[in-house]
Formats: structure tokens, sequence, C-alpha cells
């Protein structure tokens, strides 16, 4: 187990001495919760490397860490042939990786549950990325078949998804079949294996999609930071880097969403905020508060609610700010993720760029299709809490 003062893998000063503050007896952790999240991404994301990373991190705050192993990798192993053109072999080699997948998630949750220390289990791919390889008619038939369905397997089995974007979308220096003797496919397609990736976990709560970097320890460091904060740790409060922008063209490959967001009534230094998200006739309703506990942490935390606990907390809401509405764009560009938010009340020609995860000292890929107006960082004029003040308030 590595010494928890050594966090010799994450280059942020300032996140590295926040971590080194921790200590096994400082968490504030129900003792009883397990937090089961999954760590995807397209081909040589880094998932191996991030792994290790995790299990040591965490390890040594006083958590029990279970892993669960790639299941095709298994498979693939033993000779199954994902290739195949015997449509039969193939219908029942996914139906079984599927059946496997969730099996071995259940079997650990049963060993997680008596253990003593807080404890997470972090799966190599889940039941979602199985999907991403077969038509979607298989794909229904198979779910349908053992019991279950898309929206059970994607929002309602993990507390959390992480997809490490590959190194084929800008960090192609660094991109590899080397490592892989099942790895095989080219830089586009890569790209393509991505993006159907983050298709297919679209629409859990608590996706979060992690860029590459110049340095990979910059990486690792976005994926302890998130982990983080599904635990309800203690985070430092971080700046992303916001661009008031003009579009100029069409977004590729974009997921497309429409948000409307409300505020609740709060206790001083605390913020409550009702998220409804709609993207192809489908809604997710996210309940998210955040609480600084000092002028350089903050603790949030994010569950998701039904429509009935929605419509029920909306009774709540903040007389002193309008409900925001914006439809949102959400794209991978060389690397980096951006959601392009354009607003529809209760301020309207306002378009904002938001990076996600790009550190201090990294600089921003711009992609062509968006004219950058002006740099918005920090400034608190345009955070959306502020943005939903009502103008008489």
């Amino acid at each position: 187990m590595c010494n928890r003062d050594k966090i010799y893998y994450c280059n942020s000063r300032a996140y590295r001495e926040f971590f080194v503050t921790l200590s096994p007896y400082s968490l504030i952790v129900n003792m009883n919760n397990i937090k089961k999240i999954v760590l995807t991404g397209g081909p040589c994301a880094g998932k191996t490397t991030a792994l290790v990373k995790v299990i040591e991190h965490f390890s040594s705050l006083g958590f029990k860490v279970f892993t669960i192993p790639e299941v095709p990798t298994l498979f693939s192993q033993s000779g199954m042939d994902y290739l195949t053109t015997n449509k039969g072999f193939f219908y029942e080699g996914e139906k079984a990786t599927l059946e496997i997948q969730m099996a071995l998630e259940d079997k650990f949750m049963r060993m997680a549950s008596e253990c003593k220390e807080p404890t997470i289990i972090v799966c190599d791919r889940g039941a979602m990325d199985i999907s991403t390889y077969m038509k979607p008619e298989m794909w229904r038939e198979i779910t349908a078949s053992i019991g279950t369905s898309t929206a059970e397997l994607r929002d309602h089995r993990y507390d959390a998804v992480l997809h490490l974007v590959s190194a084929a979308d800008g960090a192609e220096q660094f991109y590899t079949t080397d490592n892989n003797k099942h790895r095989s496919e080219g830089l586009e397609l890569a790209r393509q294996l991505d993006k159907k990736v983050i298709a297919a976990w679209t629409g859990h709560p608590y996706l979060r999609v992690i860029n590459n970097h110049e340095d990979f320890s910059n990486k690792v460091y976005r994926v302890l930071k998130e982990i983080s904060s599904v635990l309800g740790l203690p985070q430092p409060i971080e700046e992303e880097r916001k661009y008031i922008v003009e579009l100029q063209g069409a977004v590729p490959d974009c997921i497309e969403s429409d948000i409307t967001q409300t505020y609740l009534v709060a206790e001083p230094g605390s913020e409550i905020r009702l998220r409804r998200r709609r993207w192809q006739g489908k809604y997710v309703n996210v309940l998210t508060t955040k609480k600084r506990i000092s002028a350089t942490e903050q603790i949030q935390t994010e569950r998701q609610i039904n429509n009935n606990l929605y419509s029920s907390l909306l009774q709540q809401a903040d007389p002193y700010r309008h409900t925001i509405r914006k439809v949102r764009r959400s794209f991978i560009w060389k690397g980096q993720y951006f959601e392009l938010d354009d607003y529809l009340a209760p301020v309207s020609h306002l378009m904002i760029l938001e990076t996600k995860g790009v550190v201090e000292d990294e600089a921003v890929k711009f992609p062509p299709f968006v004219k950058v107006i002006e740099d918005i960082t920090g400034n608190s004029e345009y955070y959306n809490y502020n943005l939903a003040l009502r103008a008489n308030s």
C-alpha cells in the first residue's frame, strides 16, 4: 500500500497539498455505503494505468477497493470471437458477456456489503459498453431475454460513469495497439468507438468525460477528483474555463439536450439545484447540493430523482430566482471535452462555451466552428446561480 503522503502522480500542487491533508480518520463517509463506479473509454484511453492509481490512492485513505475485470477481454482470451460472422454464436456470446458482467457485479456487491470499511467497486467497463458492439435491435432482444433494459442498466445500476477519452483523439502520439493483442483498430475507428461509448452512457446522471492531456498524470488527477466527489469528500474549488462565443457552423458529433434548471431555497453558504435534462424524448432529473466548508473547499453531492420527487421539490423553488432554460451541445474536440450552452431564459442571445477538465497550464483547443468573444472564467456575473437572479431581488 502506498504512503498517503506520496501523491507522486498528481502534478497540481494545490490538489496534491489538498489530498495529503486527508487521513483515513477524517473522512465523513457512511460506513455501510457502497459506491459502484464504471471506468470506461475508447481504445488506448489509459484505463489500466488509471485503475492502478485508483486502487493505490483510495486504499491509502481507508477504503476497501474491489475491481471487476473487463469481461469481453476475459471472453476473448477464452476463445470468444466478437468478429465472427456466425450470428448465433455472436448472439450467445454477447448475451453471456452481459450475464457474466452483471453476475460479477452482483457478487462483488454481496461481498462489499459485509465489509466494515467504506467500499468502492470499480468496474473496468460496464454493461452499456457491451451495447456498442451490436445493432440496437439485438441489444433490446438480449436485455429483454434476461429481464432488464437499457434504462435499468444505464441509469440505475452505477453511481458514476467516468469516460476516459481515447488517445486516438487529441493525443495520437500516445496511441498504440502494442499493449493489447486484442486491439487492432486504427485511429479513425478508435475515435468512432470512443463517441459510441459516450453515446451509450449518455443519460446517466453522473457521466463525466475525462480529457486527454499532454501529461497523463493530469488525466489520472481528474479521475481521482471525480471519484472523490462521488464519495462526498471535500473538493478544492476550481473554476472551469468559460467563454462567451458565437456559433459559426454546425457542431459535429455532438449530443444535444434541453436543460431546465431550478434553484431551491437553501441555507446560507449552500446551493441546491434541480436539473431536468431532456434528449431524444427521455428525461433525467438530478438534484445537486453544493456546500462550502471553507474559502477553498466545498462538498458537492448529486443524485438522480424520479418525476414525482422532482415535481414535489419544485414547490421549494427559490422565489428570488428564475428558472434557467438552455440548449446544451456536448462534444469532444481534439481530446478536450466541451459543453456549449445556448440560453433561452431568463436571458437570451447568450452562448457560453465551457471546458471540462482542462488544467491550469494547458491551452484550450478551440474548435473552428466557434468564435470566442470574451473570456469570462471566474466572472461571477455569468454563474448560472446569478444569471437566474430576478432583477427586482
